[in-house]
């Protein structure tokens, strides 16, 4: 049922509970892991990283290569991807151009005024993917 997933990430402590759940997934289905981390263009992408890293670029293949080891050490195949844009709109666009069947992604649980201003890439992609989303919140 479930052959390819696509794992998002950022590096965050949610984005890798989200890594340790979908290898754990990937290697019961026996299914290939695509990692995708997105170099953000979109408004707000300032405030989604850490200052003290100034070339998001950078940043997003650290972020695939930290992901695709910890798979590979489980022996799944995997591939990786650095999009650039609006974080939520190229996770959904990699999902169903590339036929993926899930997508799993950590959720940094915003809430009030933070969650109103800067949104929640999880939420745009659970509303907007025609797949399914398993979504794994920090600190479970």
């Amino acid at each position: 049922m479930y052959q390819d997933l696509l794992l998002a990430t950022d590096g965050s402590d949610s984005a890798r509970q989200a890594t340790e759940h979908a290898i754990a997934l990937a290697g019961q289905l026996d299914a290939t892991v695509h990692i995708v981390s997105v170099s953000e263009d979109g408004p707000h992408s300032s405030e989604k990283r850490d200052e003290m890293r100034a070339d998001p670029e950078d940043e997003a293949v650290q972020t695939v290569e930290e992901a695709e080891r910890a798979a590979a050490k489980e022996g799944l195949e995997v591939t990786t991807t650095v999009r650039h844009g609006v974080a939520q709109e190229e996770i959904v666009d990699m999902a169903e151009t590339n036929g993926m069947d899930l997508i799993v992604m950590g959720t940094h649980g915003r809430t009030g005024l933070d969650h109103l201003i800067v949104g929640s890439v999880a939420e745009e992609v659970v509303r907007n993917a025609s797949i399914p989303v398993v979504t794994v919140r920090e600190g479970t």
